[in-house]
């Protein structure tokens, strides 16, 4: 039992804040159907009653092993003109799931209404996107945020589903959130910035921001109007196959008729068979107080310890003329009422007597 303490001054105290990053690479393979059965049934991309969106894992979701990697969705902002013409009995939830995004990511505005995703992140003039893919990152892969700067995603935009760099306009879309000096802080849920097509950011005049990248938040809002005229889904077959293997819906289909006229798991399908790569480096934040604790040369130098005595004589002294020895094995921090709050091991005991002195630096991450 401790019975010395030594008051730790404020001097003796300060608090640091490192940040830590990890690359993280989701390659299209995983995202599009890695592991799949006989009948073309993807066993790591999980779907669910409600049809809402779809959950992707790094392996089958069933095993022990699988690790929640992103969850895909889109959503319809009442102010798109294609909902008018549609009947598809989705239109409601792919309208919920916008406005429920749009409250977390963008807030109401003066009039308590629901604020709509703005192209430029301006809130009161910008150009709005209304017909929208969300890519929802797990806290697994972005840990406190992804890191400004470092986000890059590469789409096929052909028309076909099976062949996605093929088609009607072909080619791959490197999107990037080049912005990182021009991040918007006008959001509920932290820091975000427009994603753009170009690794300059905007720089070129006809480098137009195809979504929203929100960094805390860990969510990526893309616009439908980054693919091609020509959008085929993936639908089930007469054998019940679907994802990759699946048969397109139309040759004709177009991004829009896709969102409005389909399930949100069939647009889903088609964004993530086109989806090539994903990288971008996450955060930790790593908050720490460090403790200088001093013992000078006249303190502690004995020890509390029992077994320190053997019949009222110190156990490490040969002679009753030799100076007082201990061995500093541990660092206790306690509270002001004397309780221990925490304990530091040193790798290796230190001899402490009157002719020496140290200071042990104690780090306490959080």
């Amino acid at each position: 039992m401790t019975t010395t303490f030594k008051p730790i001054l404020p001097n003796d105290v300060i608090s640091t804040r490192t940040m830590l990053h990890e690359a993280i690479p989701v390659t299209g393979s995983i995202v599009s159907g890695t592991y799949t059965n006989y009948a073309g049934s993807e066993w790591n991309i999980k779907t669910f009653a409600h049809g809402m969106f779809e959950s992707v894992y790094d392996y089958p979701y069933l095993s022990s092993s699988a690790n929640h990697i992103l969850d895909l969705s889109v959503g319809l902002s009442t102010r798109s003109e294609s909902l008018s013409a549609s009947t598809d009995q989705m239109i409601a939830k792919k309208v919920n799931i916008y406005n429920e995004m749009a409250q977390v990511l963008v807030g109401f505005d003066h009039t308590g209404s629901v604020r709509p995703f703005d192209r430029d992140g301006n809130l009161a003039t910008g150009a709005k996107l209304d017909d929208v893919f969300f890519i929802n990152f797990t806290r697994l892969l972005t840990k406190d945020e992804i890191k400004k700067g470092s986000f890059q995603m590469s789409l096929y935009t052909g028309s076909t589903a099976a062949a996605p760099a093929a088609g009607t306009g072909g080619s791959i879309m490197t999107i990037y959130d080049a912005d990182v000096n021009k991040y918007l802080t006008n959001s509920p849920a932290g820091e975000y910035t427009l994603l753009h097509t170009s690794s300059t950011g905007g720089a070129n005049a006809a480098d137009v921001p195809v979504g929203l990248l929100y960094y805390q938040a860990g969510i990526a809002v893309l616009t439908a109007s980054v693919f091609s005229a020509l959008y085929q889904g993936v639908d089930v077959d007469s054998n019940g196959s679907t994802g990759y293997f699946g048969t397109p819906i139309s040759s004709s289909d177009t991004v829009t008729a896709v969102l409005t006229g389909s399930t949100i798991e069939h647009a889903c399908d088609g964004l993530r068979n086109r989806i090539k790569n994903i990288q971008f480096n996450n955060t930790t934040e790593l908050n720490s107080t460090v403790y200088f604790c001093r013992a000078n040369h006249l303190e502690f130098n004995y020890s509390s310890n029992p077994t320190y005595l053997s019949a009222s004589t110190i156990r490490v002294k040969n002679d009753e003329s030799d100076i007082p020895i201990s061995y500093v094995t541990s660092v206790g921090l306690y509270s002001a009422d004397n309780e221990l709050l925490a304990v530091a091991k040193l790798s290796e005991p230190l001899r402490k007597d009157s002719n020496n002195e140290f200071t042990l630096r104690v780090r306490l991450d959080y």
